[in-house]
């Protein structure tokens, strides 16, 4: 069995966003453009085909990242182009569209990690937000191609200049304009193209119909002074190009293109495009371009893996004939047929019914069906290609991160690293019969999402479960009453402290114990300080090994400590670490060096090194001046300008600290830091201060010392 379409005509990307900036309502419009669907849906009538879980059009807005296959001729081509075999011109899109509400972020972080290229869109009143700016890194981190789409100009306020001057400003130099609009807010009637020097607008039905126009009179001279900006962009990239410019030679457009996708792909430039998705205006440009300017898998290099057997570093290329390598990216219960688990298919190609080999388990599984999705609908699909996502049906112990790959040439690919837990809330089942569906329940939940926990306490005997918000861990509540039929009580958000040392100090313990037969010796010095931000050289040395938070330094020499007692020793130490020092929370950046102990030849175990590491490193870390550290929070938080100052004031209570202080549209811009833990309720709080015009944005910032009077508090409060 063959390909369909060929790898060159292939587009793994990604929308990303603020939230209510329109993602979602892009989506659809690509859906009903590209013929994936017949009827458009609306988010506020609650009829989307992304947002399909029932919380997602309750609410309004993308919970989970949907994946979506569609096809695109791009508009340019002429009939006997949309003809021509193999594909008729068309391309395969494989797209996600992604939450833009913080709490949700860990979806968009792993969407990164599979994508070729994304697609970012801006309220053309907003401009850049908070969120947006969250999306903008975790692409940098993954060097994902980006185009940007600035939406909704037809709203009251909307200024196309405006927001493109706030991507120069809180995201990249490198945005360039490729259209301006013609006109804005009410007057909004479509774009011009500044690399074809073409204008365009939209009718007929939805418009579906794009008519090339003359630039109106009034927009020449600015269509022509960016066209100017542009083309020097792009030509001072190209020596040849460069000669033919200063010469005032014209360079054809498709040498233009060219060159322009090259430097998109090597996020050298960031190109920016508009009009209204709602309005039916300009969609269908943004598609050409994901056609021109985003790569296809071949654009993109090797992925690179560990040889499981060796420890070396190898590749796999997006080539069909290279041995099959894929990574899981997402796990989705089904109600109707169990659970998927998407992944993307990097090197080589899989056929259902075949066994599949998880390297990061060891295991085999057989692979029962592959489908491709268009959001909740399923085409079953025999065979997969390099390039392609695609999801599993049935597959029993994969989880997010995991690599699949071919048995004889195995290679494990880098894990995606998620964001930890910042707010924890006590759950308990209302019945006993609940109990039991709750425990299945919370664990298909938190393999579906990295960053939702569970942990039982074992003073209290209670479950806890851990999210990134108070709406995230609102909608798992919600998801379990619903999906799995379980009724809870819950209590009052709590806020996921860490602990850590500031200090250095080492500590010996000798852990003896003589009972009537073999007794138990372990012996070990401990020596301990805060964790140092990783070096490359450091991540070499094979005495170091280092994890989120934490590093273990092996300097025994001449097996005063026998090798295979090591890893114990660093065992102690974590279990040691996740009991806390101050009040019993988890401790965190802390370097660990063992360097010096003893060993008996009878006695010695591993268990007697566990616990000798372990009450080392609780007396040495009292030593090293150990504190609690809080979440702080950033904020943004837009108001009329009349409750500015109440709002300022009200914040500075709140422990917050005021960084800026901007202007849109009629309403003030706050922006802020403030603790986690005086933030719960915040946005009701707020909406009742503003006559319910406020709104805020909340994200985690960083991890902060706790200042003495409420750490007080807190070893109270634990005790």
């Amino acid at each position: 069995m063959q390909r369909d379409y060929p790898l060159e005509r292939v587009r793994n990307f990604g929308i990303i966003a603020h939230i209510d900036a329109g993602k979602t309502t892009v989506s659809e419009r690509i859906l009903y453009y590209t013929g994936s669907q017949h009827k458009i849906g609306e988010v506020h009538e609650g009829e989307t085909t992304t947002d399909w879980m029932e919380q997602e059009r309750e609410r309004g807005i993308t919970i989970t990242a949907a994946a979506v296959t569609c096809f695109w001729a791009p508009t340019y081509l002429t009939n006997a182009e949309k003809e021509s075999p193999p594909t008729g011109g068309k391309y395969r899109l494989n797209i996600i569209d992604t939450p833009g509400h913080i709490d949700f972020t860990v979806e968009v972080k792993r969407s990164m990690r599979v994508l070729d290229g994304a697609v970012c869109v801006f309220d053309g009143v907003a401009g850049v937000e908070p969120q947006s700016e969250t999306n903008w890194r975790y692409a940098e981190e993954a060097a994902v191609p980006r185009l940007c789409f600035i939406n909704k100009l037809d709203r009251t306020g909307a200024s196309f200049e405006k927001s493109f001057q706030s991507i120069l400003d809180r995201l990249s130099k490198k945005a360039v304009r490729l259209q301006i609009p013609i006109g804005e807010e009410d007057k909004h009637q479509g774009q011009i193209d500044l690399l074809r020097m073409k204008a365009y607008k939209f009718e007929g039905q939805l418009g579906s119909d794009v008519i090339e126009i003359d630039i109106p009179e009034e927009l020449k001279a600015d269509a022509e002074k960016y066209r100017g900006e542009l083309i020097e962009r792009i030509v001072e990239n190209d020596e040849e190009m460069m000669n033919k410019y200063l010469e005032a030679e014209e360079i054809p457009i498709e040498d233009l293109i060219k060159v322009l996708r090259q430097l998109v792909i090597k996020n050298e430039i960031f190109p920016v495009f508009c009009g209204s998705a709602l309005k039916n205006k300009g969609v269908q440009l943004v598609l050409d371009a994901v056609v021109d300017f985003l790569p296809s898998p071949l654009d993109m290099p090797a992925i690179k893996g560990i040889d499981p057997k060796t420890g070396e570093e190898i590749e796999r290329h997006p080539k069909d004939d290279e041995p099959f390598s894929a990574l899981a990216f997402k796990l989705q219960v089904d109600p109707f047929v169990g659970q998927l688990t998407f992944f993307r298919v990097y090197s080589g190609s899989i056929e259902s019914g075949s066994y599949i080999y998880n390297s990061s388990t060891g295991e085999k599984e057989r692979l029962g069906r592959i489908v491709r999705l268009q959001a909740d609908q399923r085409e079953e699909v025999k065979k997969v290609f390099a390039g392609e996502i695609v999801a599993a049906v049935g597959l029993k112990n994969a989880k997010t991160s995991h690599t699949f790959c071919d048995e004889n040439n195995p290679i494990i690919l880098e894990e995606i690293v998620f964001p930890e837990p910042v707010i924890s809330l006590k759950i308990e089942p209302k019945t006993k019969a609940d109990q039991e569906k709750m425990g299945m329940a919370l664990k298909r939940l938190s393999d579906e999402d990295p960053t939702f926990r569970i942990k039982a306490d074992n003073e209290t005997g209670e479950t806890v479960i851990s999210g990134m918000g108070e709406l995230h861990l609102d909608i798992i509540v919600d998801r379990m009453k619903r999906e799995f039929n379980v009724e809870a009580n819950v209590g009052a958000p709590q806020v996921s402290y860490k602990e850590t040392i500031t200090g250095t100090a080492e500590a010996e313990t000798k852990y003896i114990k003589q009972t009537g037969g073999r007794g138990q010796y372990g012996h070990v010095k401990l020596n301990i300080k805060p964790l140092e931000p990783e070096v490359e050289n450091k991540k070499k040395q094979k005495n170091i090994h280092r994890s989120e938070g934490f590093e273990f330094i092996n300097s025994i020499k001449g097996g005063i400590i026998p090798a295979e007692f090591i890893p114990a020793v660093e065992k102690g130490v974590k279990e040691a670490m996740g009991r806390g020092i101050v009040a019993g929370y988890k401790m965190t950046d802390v370097s660990c060096e063992l360097t010096f102990g003893s060993y008996h030849d009878v006695d010695s175990s591993e268990i007697a090194y566990k616990i000798a590491a372990s009450q080392a490193f609780q007396e040495a870390a009292k030593k090293a001046k150990p504190v609690i550290l809080e979440p702080i929070m950033k904020l943004e938080v837009v108001v009329p300008e009349k409750f500015m100052g109440d709002i300022t004031g009200h914040l500075s209570s709140k422990r917050g600290l005021v960084e800026g202080i901007d202007d849109r549209v009629g309403l003030k811009v706050i922006r802020a830091k403030a603790p986690l833990s005086e933030l719960f309720g915040y946005v009701t709080t707020l909406r009742s201060m503003t006559e319910g015009r406020g709104n805020a944005n909340i994200e985690f910032d960083h991890y902060a010392i706790v200042p003495q009077n409420i750490t007080d508090s807190i070893i109270v409060s634990r005790s």
